[in-house]
């Protein structure tokens, strides 16, 4: 892209002015609206897509009123309004003297009321016109200087390389050692870098070269940079969902990953990794500080937000519940949904407020980590298998073949998990008691550990109640994960499933009975003691009255809140809006075959009505749509899916589907149909599986999990120089200082 202003008689350039420079829209109509008003008579017969790609005004041309320039937003951040168009030129000074900077403007026909909803956009008044002065040599070496460093913290982002070096107990006494940066540093002044090697000879023996304060402010520029880049193809793209994943750690402190979706120019749909949210034990507090972070720091208008999922562990879903609440009070179309990369029978288990079940899924999630740590552990899984499965060996293979994938992601997980634990038990017994020293001490002791767990009688049955009262939503939830038409068929089952949970909830009395008595049969056959939970027991040591027994202290404890909570998640989860929006994918052809051409979109597409460019004729662009699969040829097969709906060559013609195919695809609900742009939470996950807990940062994690984002060094530059120095300020002057060794 140019770097220049696309406006006459405009010399502006980016690398040399503190102006924001904006892309022409992609609306036809705003984007005519800036053309006509430039009067370049040469970008006429442009359409929209090559304009927004290689031209772009600077703000010089927009009244202050139309830019966001509120306290939340940094420098490097500056957002046009969504309705800006440019009135500010200088369309006369060529004809009499070059020199002068006389502006005419523009006035529009249509006018918003920015300035009496921001009155404080003109506080600044009109920006000051001076001329582009060259720049000094030592301006141009400073730059270099600044390049350089940016060069090294993005490479050391990018492969996932650590700021720290060596701890300080690994180094010997009177050894001094730098950190990562200065050693990257060092070998590119070593290798002959020329502007390097002159800074690090004018620089103090006793100075760092970057003082940590000053690698974190770069960091944080590099983050934004980065991130912008994502923000401004889901801000072309008008519309998208909100997803968070499970809380992290990142050095020390607990943080919520966020990922948006959306779709891109080429109608692709997209998950992205935009960055780290700091978690906030409070749930209002978090709320306030999710949404503040989406809207005032990152630039997003949630009023095109259409969906919101949050993947949490169990500990944390009640309050995620809060922040999905609060947004919705706020934006009622941002669609409090399930996320397609999580089964439902799962999300519903991490999401059952009982104590016993959190500590029951943590030690599962923890068995199947502890057997994936090494190869000659699953194949010591394997043989005790085949062992206990002599007499049906196609089951036997079948539960090889889960153990060695990520299982406990799966709908029928508790099923499986049943039918394996006797393998599980022997398996784990075996390695901590075994006198052949295989294996290590830390193997044999973490055997010991998680082999007393999943022997507890509270876990076995925590773990039944769980498979019978989920089996219930298992065929639901795997349609939910299915092709389109599944999802489509699933929304109308719901009200079946609800309807069997409901009847147990009625006879939980006889429900739970079978179910204990499940439990019972496995822990006798793992000779496992039945017995209450310690706490329990000694509260009860002092009352002789009681009468509970361990079947009817389950059904109170676990049985009933776990039901109940279930039901009530459902109907949380498939609101009526929910349930509106997946009934309008019988928009896709091969669903609407399914149904014999004979739909009715345009009853659930109301609450989309505002988001379609021509809603009046929806109706008939509705007829045209059916009338063009219902009459296609034999040798055409029908779309099966929204991503094959969205590639037709002539989308386009309707306007009305592509807007809706576009808003029903971003919904987390919707599996991403290409693996290949679902890299966001591969790539995330892959970083905190490598990078150590003390070791991750959440700047470097955006460059590493973003790394073939394209990123502009001379604006990291410039922004750096206009935020932290003056002209004579570098991050050597203020650098820290470290005692000679």
């Amino acid at each position: 892209m140019p770097n220049f202003c696309a406006a006459p008689n405009c010399t502006r350039k980016s690398m040399q002015s503190d102006l924001a420079f904006f892309r022409f829209p992609r609306d036809p109509a705003r984007c005519q609206k800036w053309v006509e008003n430039c009067r370049r008579a040469d970008l006429e017969d442009k359409t929209p897509d090559p304009l927004n790609k290689h031209y772009r005004l600077c703000a010089k041309h927009f009244e202050t009123s139309m830019i966001c320039r509120t306290i939340h937003f940094s420098p490097y951040r500056t957002v046009l309004r969504d309705n800006a168009i440019p009135t500010i030129f200088d369309l006369t000074s060529h004809l009499n003297n070059p020199h002068s900077r006389h502006r005419k403007r523009i006035k529009e026909l249509k006018t918003n009321n920015s300035n009496a909803q921001n009155p404080s956009a003109e506080e600044g008044g009109d920006e000051q016109d001076e001329d582009i002065l060259p720049l000094t040599l030592e301006e141009k070496e400073n730059k270099e200087y600044l390049k350089s460093l940016f060069e090294i913290l993005i490479l050391m982002g990018k492969q996932n390389i650590p700021l720290d070096g060596h701890e300080a107990d690994e180094i010997p006494e009177g050894l001094f050692t730098p950190d990562n940066f200065q050693a990257l540093l060092e070998c590119r002044i070593n290798s002959g870098e020329e502007v390097l090697r002159k800074r690090f000879e004018t620089t103090a023996v006793n100075t760092l070269f970057c003082s940590k304060t000053q690698q974190k402010q770069m960091l944080e520029i590099c983050e934004s940079c980065i991130r912008e880049e994502t923000l401004r193809e889901v801000r072309d793209s008008h519309f998208f969902s909100i997803i968070t994943d499970d809380v992290v750690d990142i050095a020390g402190e607990e943080h919520l990953p966020v990922l948006v979706r959306f779709v891109d120019e080429s109608h692709n749909l997209r998950e992205e990794f935009v960055g780290f949210l700091p978690y906030e034990a409070d749930a209002e507090i978090l709320a306030v500080k999710f949404h503040t972070t989406i809207t005032e720091k990152w630039g997003l208008n949630m009023e095109y937000c259409r969906g919101q999922a949050y993947i949490v562990s169990s500990g944390f879903s009640s309050k995620m519940k809060v922040v999905a609440s609060r947004l919705l009070e706020k934006y009622p179309q941002a669609i409090y949904t399930l996320c397609s990369s999580c089964a439902l029978n799962m999300w519903l288990a991490k999401s059952v407020p009982v104590m016993g079940v959190s500590v029951a899924l943590g030690t599962i999630e923890e068995v199947c980590s502890f057997f994936h740590r090494s190869p000659q552990l699953l194949l010591e899984l394997d043989n005790v298998i085949s062992v206990l499965f002599q007499n049906s060996e196609e089951r036997g293979k079948e539960l090889k073949e889960i153990c060695h994938s990520q299982w406990t992601g799966r709908h029928d997980a508790f099923e499986i998990l049943v039918d394996l634990l006797q393998a599980l038990v022997l398996c784990l017994d075996g390695i901590n008691s075994d006198t052949n020293i295989r294996w290590n001490n830390c193997i044999t002791g973490r055997a010991f550990v998680l082999c007393s767990a999943v022997t507890d009688f509270d876990f076995i049955v925590t773990i039944v109640v769980l498979k019978n009262v989920l089996s219930f939503t298992r065929a639901f939830g795997k349609n939910l994960q299915g092709q389109t038409s599944d999802v489509f068929f699933a929304a109308s089952s719901l009200t079946a499933v609800l309807h069997s949970l409901n009847e147990v909830m009625e006879n939980i009395e006889v429900y739970h009975e079978f179910w204990f008595e499940e439990a019972t049969n496995l822990a006798t056959k793992l000779d496992i003691q039945m017995k209450l939970p310690g706490k329990f027991r000694r509260a009860q040591q002092g009352n002789l009255e009681s009468q509970l027994t361990s079947e009817s202290y389950y059904k109170e404890t676990l049985s009933v809140p776990t039901v109940e909570h279930i039901i009530q998640e459902l109907k949380d989860i498939f609101s009526e809006q929910h349930l509106k929006a997946l009934k309008c994918l019988s928009l896709v052809p091969s669903v609407m075959g399914q149904l014999k051409f004979n739909t009715s979109e345009e009853h659930h597409a109301d609450m989309y009505r505002s988001d379609l460019p021509n809603p009046d004729t929806l109706s008939a662009e509705l007829h045209c749509w059916r009338i063009k699969w219902k009459h296609r040829g034999k040798d055409i097969e029908l779309p099966s899916t929204i991503y094959e709906a969205l590639h037709l060559p002539d989308i386009k013609f309707f306007p009305n589907v592509y807007a809706l195919l576009k808003v029903l695809c971003i919904l987390p609900v919707m599996k991403v149909e290409n693996e290949r742009y679902e890299n966001g939470r591969k790539r995330l996950k892959a970083y905190l599986r490598n990078t150590l807990t003390d070791q991750r940062s959440s700047n470097l994690a955006l460059l590493n999990i973003n790394f073939d984002i394209k990123h502009d060094l001379d604006l990291m530059v410039d922004t750096y120089i206009k935020l932290y120095t003056t002209k004579s300020e570098l991050p050597t002057d203020n650098s820290e200082t470290v005692e000679n060794t």
